[in-house]
């Protein structure tokens, strides 16, 4: 099996290739060039290999897949989870409790995000477009909602492994990555219900599925993270979900159509 990663992404999540290392047979590859001639190669590089496809690069998985390379997750995950307001009507069809997402501006204040962004980077509250701090051709506002803490589900196949209840005392950015503190957190039945639909309708392998817990108790979606970060669900499980991933992973390998020997 083979985990690929641009090369700045695999050097920060070197401990995780490490435990995917530790607990199954993958050789890291790292790569920077998604030129059609760079992808031709890669796609030529990967044939008949599993492929942990950990990369936030929606146009070159489907180049990938569309010359026969097996990605885990498939690049319609990549695609949905990496654009906003895909995720958002997604949830919409599915009907789950969802954030309002809207191309423009409904009100002020709101909450303004690039459509591709990830980690909570370039994601602002403001008072007036003047404020947008960032510029990119897909921005998606939503309103501000009140909430008391994040919730990441994190989903293996078609179960939910654990959850992390994220909160910040000093911004609404709860991020682990950016600061915030995790706990473990036991999903409700409604909420587990409703993660696992998103993810059965992606029909993904490892996701991560963001919602936001607000002061009546009730939940409401936000996010969908492909690739998923795990530094949280380390710092709060005694599960290792390396290992939990490659147990998965090896099911795929035994059931899917084409491996190396079919060369």
């Amino acid at each position: 099996m083979i985990v690929l990663y641009e090369t700045k992404d695999a050097v920060r999540n070197a401990g995780f290739i490490h435990e995917l290392q530790k607990f199954g047979e993958f050789r890291l590859v790292q790569w920077n060039d998604w030129t059609e001639d760079g992808l031709a190669v890669l796609a030529d590089t990967l044939q008949g290999e599993l492929v942990l496809f950990r990369v936030r690069r929606p146009e070159a998985a489907r180049f990938l897949e569309d010359n026969g390379v097996f990605l885990v997750n498939r690049a319609e995950v990549n695609r949905v989870a990496n654009d906003k307001w895909q995720s958002f009507h997604l949830m919409q069809l599915l009907g789950v409790p969802v954030i309002p997402t809207y191309r423009e501006a409904p009100a002020f204040p709101c909450v303004v995000k690039t459509a591709d962004g990830h980690g909570g980077a370039e994601v602002e509250i403001v008072e007036s477009l003047d404020e947008i701090p960032f510029e990119s051709g897909s921005l998606v506002f939503q309103p501000v909602v009140d909430h008391t803490a994040d919730v990441r589900a994190y989903v293996v196949g078609n179960e939910v492994v654990g959850a992390v209840k994220r909160s910040s005392a000093d911004g609404f950015k709860a991020n682990y990555s950016l600061g915030g503190s995790a706990e473990k957190y036991m999903l409700s039945a409604a909420q587990e219900q409703d993660v696992l639909k998103i993810a059965r309708a992606l029909n993904s392998d490892y996701i991560g599925v963001d919602f936001l817990l607000l002061p009546d108790g009730r939940h409401v979606f936000n996010e969908i993270e492909d690739p998923v970060g795990a530094r949280s669900f380390y710092e709060t499980h005694d599960d290792n979900i390396a290992e939990l991933l490659v147990m998965h992973l090896r099911k795929i390998e035994k059931e899917r159509p084409f491996r190396p020997k079919d060369k």
